[in-house]
């Protein structure tokens, strides 16, 4: 591919309506489901409510990492565009961002207390062995002070609740706009 080649040319949710196609041309958008707020508005606007009970007091850019981090182990391509965007509209870099998958193998791009919340995130989303490790929540214990650590622990949860809403009603990714960060 050359530098002047961008894809199609066009933006990435737009089909080619040249009625050409191609090997190049997008996959089609999938349909959601189920509209699942619409049927079920009390529980969207209660987790909307948890969402933001659970985000105080965290460093936004912190808790945008920790939501893309469990998005990302439990396959939710909606929250990841979601996540993606409100962390870049939070200030943070794409470097941090795209590293965040690989945070293991590149620890020198986080600080001590990111590093402790990606493994507690992973410790909280997974749950292979059925709990959360000592040595993962002692890890996170010396970074947080328990105020914070309980809004860590509850800010993991939330996204972990609203990647199974996504994912289970298929909700389509590409079409969110982040609010703007102060």
């Amino acid at each position: 591919m050359s530098a002047n080649d961008n894809h199609t040319g066009h933006d990435d949710h737009t089909p080619d309506t040249t009625g050409t196609t191609s090997a190049d041309e997008y996959a089609p958008e999938h349909t959601p489901r189920l509209a699942w707020a619409q049927h079920a508005p009390e529980v969207y606007k209660a987790m909307v409510r948890l969402d933001g009970a659970a985000r105080t007091g965290l460093d936004p850019r912190l808790a945008e990492l920790v939501k893309i981090r469990a998005s990302q182990l439990n396959h939710c391509a909606f929250c990841l565009d979601m996540h993606t965007k409100d962390a870049l509209a939070a200030g943070e870099s794409v470097e941090r961002i795209i590293q965040v998958a690989a945070w293991e193998e590149s620890r020198h791009f986080y600080t001590r207390k990111e590093l402790a919340a990606l493994e507690l995130t992973e410790a909280v989303t997974v749950l292979t062995d059925g709990f959360v490790p000592d040595e993962v929540y002692e890890r996170a214990a010396e970074q947080f002070d328990e105020a914070e650590l309980a809004q860590l622990i509850a800010a993991i949860t939330v996204i972990n609740a609203w990647n199974r809403f996504a994912v289970s009603t298929r909700m389509v990714p590409g079409h969110y706009t982040p609010a703007r960060h102060a």
